[in-house]
């Protein structure tokens, strides 16, 4: 096992309250649900939205960019020509292709005049500065440089909700996060492919021929071999070995969760989904769950402590901490999860939410 410093950090509980569930209903009021209600945000037609589980952006009636959390509509700028992005916390928006500004917790600050790509995750912004040819991340209120080039500038191999793989331009390979850079090493070769999530990233380590993971500023080698297929979530990691066996390791911990050769698996923030003999399983919170028997659902979601799916009879069903509901089962609904919560929309336009085990109509 190969170990490096460990640096302790605090980290903040885990919470999946969200202050917005928004949609346009049939009269193309912009609309948004919170504290057991259903509240007015635009009377005329908005262009679009987009929304995390704190807040919602959007492009009013005139184009201008504005932002809801819950309390009242908040002007951000009325400027054309936008690329605006978000995630649960964080915002950010491109000003005709060059000046990048962003938005957190009520702040307002522009990160660069000069910017070209960017991404928005959960509690970073990663982006190329053309001033300085260089490629920063925003976290936590400060600006790190992660690497300058004398040549064509490029992303990181990987960005996850608050971690960062990368190399510079003497291929040196370092992993962000929690405001610090930690080294891996040079390598030449195949490019080393990530897989991270929250405080953690997974990662075939070519000088060591091991797999590895960097959990919260410590490198272990998990496995003495390669692994063909890993997906990192929120402090751990799941993988399947060389006999095909699908494996959980978190906090230094592994954990059969398959030892059949799953048909398909996914992994997104808390949970584990996967098919296993013509049964659907979840784990998550250290319990595996049956959530579907002799059936797969054609297509599904999983965002924090939620799986939502496509029933038996064509509409919508949600596992939520241990409980499996039936929302509608009505054929062509859509879905989509705010925090602990599901967003159905019917054909009809009309709407039904799911929370903390209520279901509430439009």
């Amino acid at each position: 096992m190969r170990q490096i410093l460990f640096i302790l950090a605090l980290v903040p509980l885990v919470s999946f309250s969200q202050k917005v569930i928004p949609f346009v209903d049939f009269n193309n009021y912009f609309r948004s649900f919170s504290d057991e209600t259903f509240k007015m945000v635009e009377f005329q037609k908005i262009i679009e939205f987009k929304a995390g589980d704190e807040f919602v952006s959007y492009l009013d009636n005139k184009g201008n960019l504005r932002l809801y959390d819950g309390t009242t509509p908040k002007d951000i700028t009325n400027l054309i020509n936008l690329d605006y992005r978000v995630s649960d916390h964080l915002m950010a928006w491109q000003i005709s292709g060059t000046t990048l500004n962003m938005w957190d917790a009520g702040q307002q600050r522009t990160l660069t005049y000069n910017s070209r790509n960017f991404e928005v995750r959960d509690s970073i912004i990663v982006y190329e500065d053309l001033r300085y040819n260089n490629v920063s991340v925003y976290w936590n209120g400060k600006i790190t440089t992660l690497y300058t080039v004398v040549d064509s500038l490029y992303m990181p191999d990987f960005i996850g909700e608050n971690i960062v793989g990368f190399r510079d331009n003497g291929n040196f390979y370092k992993i962000f996060w929690n405001g610090t850079i930690y080294d891996i090493g040079v390598w030449n070769g195949t490019p080393i492919q990530f897989q991270g999530g929250t405080d953690i990233m997974a990662f075939n380590d070519p000088t060591n021929r091991t797999f590895a993971v960097f959990d919260k500023g410590e490198f272990t080698d998990v496995e003495s071999f390669y692994m063909g297929k890993y997906k990192a979530g929120r402090g751990f990691v799941v993988y399947e070995d060389l006999n095909g066996n699908l494996n959980h390791y978190e906090s230094g911990q592994k954990t059969q969760l398959s030892n059949f050769s799953a048909k398909f698996w996914e992994v997104k923030d808390d949970i584990v989904v996967w098919s296993e003999n013509s049964f659907i399983y979840l784990y998550g919170d250290g319990k595996k769950n049956k959530v579907c028997s002799n059936y797969t659902p054609p297509d599904y979601a999983l965002k924090n402590d939620v799986f939502v799916y496509r029933n038996v009879m064509g509409g919508v069903s949600a596992f939520v901490k241990g409980v499996n509901y039936e929302i509608t089962n009505q054929t062509d609904s859509q879905y989509t999860i705010y925090g602990s919560s599901v967003l159905v929309k019917l054909f009809n336009q009309s709407y039904i939410v799911l929370k903390n085990g209520k279901k509430y109509n439009t």
